[in-house]
Order: C-alpha cells, then structure tokens, then sequence
C-alpha cells in the first residue's frame, strides 16, 4: 500500500541519477541514455521519505510527489 504517487517527467530529465542513488527501489535509468525510468509509481509508505529526498534532489524538478 502506497501513501505517495510518483510522477516523472522524462522530457525534463537530464539524467543525473540523483534519484537513483537515493531511491533504487523507485527509479532506474535507461542504459542507452541515462534517463530516469519509474519502477513503480505507487511505493511502499516505508519508502515516501527516499521518494520525497529524490524529488528535492532532482536538478531537473523532473519528479512530483502527490498524496
């Protein structure tokens, strides 16, 4: 059960993987190109605070984070 939907934005991404690093089990990055894939939109609530740090960390603001 997730108390956080995840929304990424991969037109804005720029591939950082400031995300990735903070939140493994949430996003991924394409090989190809290094931008950001959704592993899952709706995590685990254990995993909201990663998610939120993620969002905050992003240099693109490429993620939204919605209740």
């Amino acid at each position: 059960m997730s108390g956080v939907r995840v929304i990424l934005d991969q037109d804005k991404c720029v591939g950082s993987g400031q995300c990735v690093m903070t939140a493994p089990e949430v996003f991924d990055q394409r090989d190809e190109d290094g931008i950001a894939v959704l592993l899952t939109t709706a995590p685990d609530t254990g995993q909201t605070d990663v998610v939120r740090e993620a969002a905050a960390l992003c240099p693109a603001l490429a993620i939204t984070v919605r209740e």
